[in-house]
């Protein structure tokens, strides 16, 4: 490891490593900073009687008016002898301002090459009317992008079925809509409804792969009066919808969305969606997550199997990563 990559911590949307290989020769080591959210981190190591990991942001006009609340894993993952991983007690909620916020004494001594794996489950900002704090990953679709009186208005004429002139079919239930709006976000409705098919004749489209519930969803996203909370819990159903209707905007937001909290239980099926909807940046994300980051030695039985059900072009690319990342080392 060169001087300079001695001090580099590797990143990805929640999670960050710091690769240490040689420990021996000095008791004090900061990190370069890294960006997480909307900070920049520094990770410390002092060597004494025992090891101290220290976690905190850096100093800025912006940590001063709104420190972060963290919660995270961190973990200690040594080579030596096996895969072999220290892991701190989950923190939730922990405020964190200065290099003292959180110190984590190990008393088990270190040798070799070891990596500490920070994974942020959350990062919030606390309120400045004495409110709730709010997540810095789910801070409002709505609130930064749809405040104007139109678009209220335009998603009052969804929920209030002002003057509807077509109807929805879901797999379960059935909800008005405007052609018009429908043709402005999708040149897919644009195109049924300038053409003599079906769609245009009976007034109605059965999109009878999704349930009520998700279309209702994908709906308020075309007026631009969804949820953020409705927006998390179908964004699967969504991605789907906005790829077949070619709504494009919708299509990244899910994208980027997707991206913010990859972890072991969800990044082979986030894998498969990234390979199935063309998402460069998602795929990226993943296979780097399970092999630069390591997390495949964490969901082995779970990886086995998806290496004898998925599309085998996606499996040659998950297998090049492997076979790029060990040429390295």
């Amino acid at each position: 490891m060169t001087t300079d990559n001695a001090y580099r911590v590797d990143t990805t949307s929640r999670l960050a490593q710091w690769r240490i290989d040689n420990l021996a020769s000095c008791t004090y080591r900061k990190s370069d900073p890294f960006k997480i959210g909307k900070w920049n981190w520094r990770l410390v190591i002092e060597k004494n009687r025992n090891l101290y990991i220290k976690l905190y942001p850096e100093i800025s006009g912006l940590t001063k008016e709104t420190p972060p609340i963290a919660s995270f894993i961190i973990r200690v993952v040594s080579s030596l002898g096996g895969r072999k991983a220290l892991v701190h007690p989950e923190i939730r909620d922990k405020q964190l301002k200065t290099s003292d916020d959180f110190v984590w004494a190990l008393e088990v001594p270190l040798t070799g090459k070891f990596i500490i794996d920070l994974e942020f489950l959350d990062l919030k900002t606390a309120s400045t009317n004495g409110g709730e704090s709010c997540s810095v990953w789910t801070e409002g679709l709505t609130q930064k992008d749809l405040r104007s009186t139109a678009i209220s208005s335009l998603g009052k004429m969804l929920s209030e079925s002002i003057h509807t002139d077509i109807i929805i079919h879901a797999s379960d239930g059935s909800m008005g809509a405007h052609r018009a709006v429908l043709a402005a976000r999708s040149p897919v409705f644009q195109s049924m409804f300038s053409h003599d098919l079906k769609e245009k004749e009976m007034s109605a489209i059965n999109i009878s792969d999704m349930s009520i519930e998700a279309c209702q969803a994908f709906l308020s996203y075309i007026y631009g009066n969804i949820e953020e909370q409705d927006f998390l819990v179908h964004r699967l159903h969504l991605l789907r919808a906005a790829d077949k209707y070619d709504v494009v905007d919708l299509k990244e937001a899910c994208h980027e969305s997707l991206l913010e909290d990859i972890d072991t239980n969800n990044v082979l099926e986030r894998l498969q969606i990234a390979s199935l909807y063309r998402l460069e940046k998602l795929k990226i994300c993943c296979m780097q997550y399970l092999v630069r980051f390591g997390k495949i030695f964490d969901i082995l039985e779970e990886f086995d199997a998806f290496i004898k059900t998925a599309d085998r072009e996606l499996i040659a690319e998950v297998f090049n990563e492997i076979l790029s990342v060990w040429k390295g080392f």
